[in-house]
């Protein structure tokens, strides 16, 4: 059960290992580009090429949905990014219940976006955990964790591996099932990770230089924080911290090095509305940059 590129390590790994795949589930297709014809997701796409079925209901609160899952008599569900709620009817159908590939160390960010949150946040580790799913939000017992640093990496960098690292816990999880023994998370110390929104991806340069440093890594690629310069709005991928200082907001010299609230920061890697991300050279070989300029 998942949807986005995320989960399809979890499926190639459950397939290269030789486990019998009843079904699988993903959320229902999208329809996109011209003609707004439907687009199966990433995972409804690879198991097909598998030749598995592939099942993608709006919804499974439905009673004829739960018992179509329970006539499957499946021994596991593995869960990975899925994004549709799992009543407690689907939870409780197979044998071993229903098994969460979670982007975190829990309990440390519950919810729908523990790796941008670990980054914005400072985290100096985050990693996976294979979690036993219950009917409250990422609140089930724990069964494997595994940990990497967080480091300089981007979403997009750390998004690709803990897809691969959460793909190897759950198959030593599923040869383990028998014997592998559950950890209560301790709720004390959970902290909560919501959806990311558009409107926190522009930078405000009254803020510290680390804190939007950790913030334009947090959203690579997705959304993109940005700013504006003279009137043009620019996504800014990747920066490095400056030790400059200056009114906040204002360009420092040619280099485009932007005064925060504390420190400096100079981007790295840039994107202009339409173009593809460039690096500061090429971003600069084509917009002159005088000090004094105001970036927001």
């Amino acid at each position: 059960m998942g949807t986005p590129d995320f989960a399809v390590p979890t499926l190639d790994a459950l397939v290269d290992t030789g486990h019998e795949l009843a079904a699988v589930y993903s959320q229902p297709p999208s329809r996109a580009g011209r003609g707004k014809k439907e687009r199966p997701s990433p995972v409804h796409a690879r198991a097909e090429q598998f030749g598995i079925e592939v099942r993608h209901p709006a919804s499974l609160k439905g009673a004829d949905e739960q018992t179509a899952f329970a006539a499957l008599e499946a021994d596991v569900a593995v869960v990975a990014a899925y994004g549709l709620l799992l009543p407690q009817p689907i939870l409780d159908a197979p044998k071993h219940g229903c098994l969460n590939v979670h982007g975190s160390l829990l309990p440390r960010w519950r919810g729908a976006a523990p790796i941008h949150r670990a980054i914005q946040a400072g985290d100096e580790q985050t990693g996976i955990t294979i979690m036993r799913m219950e009917a409250g939000l990422d609140t089930g017992p724990m069964l494997l964790k595994g940990a990497t640093p967080v480091d300089h990496k981007t979403t997009g960098e750390l998004h690709d591996e803990l897809a691969q690292m959460g793909a190897r816990l759950m198959v030593q999880a599923l040869a383990q099932i028998d014997t592998l023994e559950a950890e209560r998370q301790d709720d004390t110390l959970a902290t909560y990770a919501p959806k990311i929104s558009k409107t926190e991806a522009k930078l405000d340069f009254t803020k510290p230089a680390e804190v939007l440093e950790r913030e334009v890594r947090a959203f690579a690629p997705f959304p993109g924080s940005w700013f504006e310069l003279e009137g043009e709005r620019i996504k800014l991928l990747r920066a490095e911290l400056v030790d400059e200082s200056g009114k906040a907001g204002t360009v420092l010299d040619e280099r485009l090095t932007i005064a925060c609230g504390i420190g400096a920061i100079r981007p790295v890697t840039l994107q202009r509305a339409g173009k593809p991300a460039m690096a500061l050279d090429d971003f600069l070989r084509g917009n002159a940059i005088s000090p004094g300029m105001s970036a927001g």
